[in-house]
């Protein structure tokens, strides 16, 4: 590995530990020539999986088009970055244990849900309202009190306003 301070072609590994749910590897690097010290991540990485789109067209699975998502259907939600790489990496290994070389969007996208359902469930709403194309309220209401019965959760509800009350 290149020293990202002076480009050297040798470092050496100071300290390696599990990340990432145990998913990945940290490790904690010095330069040979310059002493810098920097970390490196590896994790494991999905190779040779095509996605099949809803029109057909086959592409590379790409783990970015995976976080974007997930990234949307979390914003401004109480998630960490530790729970977020987590989720993502349950997701993926979802997709190896299906052992298959082709997996379709449908298939990815219910994976996402179920595990989203699990980690916050105003996101799973938001990221099933985008995949299943509610077209109407109805629809989303029947979605809602669907994740209600499954989650064993009550349906979202406008809190009522506090009452003003006087000093005595």
């Amino acid at each position: 590995m290149r020293c990202v301070a002076c480009n050297y072609k040798d470092t050496k590994v100071i300290d390696s530990r599990l990340s990432q749910g145990g998913m990945g590897i940290r490790r904690r690097r010095q330069c040979l020539k310059c002493s810098f010290r920097f970390s490196t991540v590896e994790e494991a990485e999905i190779l040779d999986l095509t996605v099949i789109k809803r029109d057909g067209r086959r592409e590379a699975y790409m783990r970015e088009k995976l976080e974007g998502g997930l990234r949307k259907a979390l914003q401004k939600r109480p998630i960490t970055a530790e729970t977020f790489h987590e989720l993502v990496n349950q997701v993926e290994r979802d997709l190896q244990r299906r052992k298959k070389n082709e997996v379709t969007t449908r298939e990815v996208g219910e994976i996402v849900m179920n595990r989203l359902k699990h980690v916050d469930t105003v996101a799973y709403i938001r990221f099933a309202s985008v995949y299943r194309a509610f077209e109407d309220v109805k629809t989303f209401q029947e979605a809602l009190e669907h994740l209600a019965r499954t989650a064993g959760a009550k349906a979202p509800r406008a809190k009522p306003k506090a009452k003003n009350k006087k000093k005595r």
